[in-house]
């Protein structure tokens, strides 16, 4: 007898659903590049995902929203593992946004000229195979950089960039919510994924719950980062997935708690 997934978080069923949701909802689902040059009124879901892995499962969740008339933004990053020229181009066209998934502090070891240096060279890379107009950190919880600290002694505009997903919006006015640890409710497994405005999570804590919230229009602008990798197709991956994100959480919750503590928070 096989096993009902949409009885499951993070899955592909549940997913679609919280697609459904969005497409059916008073809201107007944009992805970050839009959002950030204006002219959206009304509710708003800002749509991101940072693909750290899996680029071409990622395809299957990203044909999905496509199909529901949702657009979102990808960010890639530049590894071998997801800068896939075919699939990032499909991805595009299917309507969504691409953007350079940057990790070039902790690629140069902390050496803020060398990663400049990188960091124009991937995106000249990425702007070959996609158009390119927004960026975002990724950041590896096992390194003692934030990519963030880079703009604190350049200007991405320069590159022809209009705005960071972490620095350029402003989220005392946007709610934001991250699956980061495979849980909507995971501010002990964010070790760099956080933004700079107090968090007020609205009881989210599952997929269930974050659909709830969007059908009863609890709040007036959120952003939802989903990594797409970890949404489960069938039981025997939900297990498999379920099994790495507790180890990773584990060690994520570790580093947490030792750096609040050396911050005294």
């Amino acid at each position: 007898m096989g096993i009902d997934t949409m009885n499951l978080d993070f899955t592909v069923d549940k997913y679609r659903e919280l697609c459904r949701t969005i497409a059916n909802s008073p809201y107007t689902p944009v992805p970050v590049g839009k959002y950030l040059v204006g002219g959206v009124g009304g509710r708003v879901t800002i749509l991101r995902h940072d693909v750290d892995d899996k680029i071409k499962y990622t395809l299957k969740l990203a044909k999905i929203e496509s199909e529901m008339g949702l657009t979102s933004t990808y960010y890639v990053r530049m590894v071998s593992k997801t800068f896939k020229p075919e699939i990032i181009r499909e991805i595009e066209t299917l309507g969504h946004e691409i953007g350079y998934h940057y990790e070039v502090l902790d690629k140069a070891g902390g050496d803020c000229e060398k990663a400049i240096g990188l960091f124009e060279d991937e995106l000249v890379e990425l702007r070959k195979v996609c158009d390119v107009k927004t960026i975002c950190m990724h950041g590896n919880p096992l390194t003692r950089w934030d990519n963030r600290d880079l703009w604190k002694n350049y200007d991405f505009k320069d590159f022809g960039i209009i705005g960071e997903a972490y620095l350029s919006i402003d989220y005392n006015n946007v709610v934001y919510f991250s699956d980061t640890g495979r849980t909507w409710a995971g501010e002990r497994y964010r070790v760099k994924d956080f933004v700079d405005a107090s968090s007020d999570s609205f009881g989210v804590r599952s997929t269930d719950d974050l659909i709830d919230l969007i059908n009863e229009g609890g709040v007036e602008r959120m952003c939802l980062l989903a990594h797409l990798d970890q949404w489960s197709d069938g039981y025997l991956s939900w297990i498999r997935t379920w099994a790495e994100r507790s180890s990773k959480n584990f060690v994520k919750a570790n580093v947490v708690r030792r750096m609040r503590r050396n911050y005294g928070k």
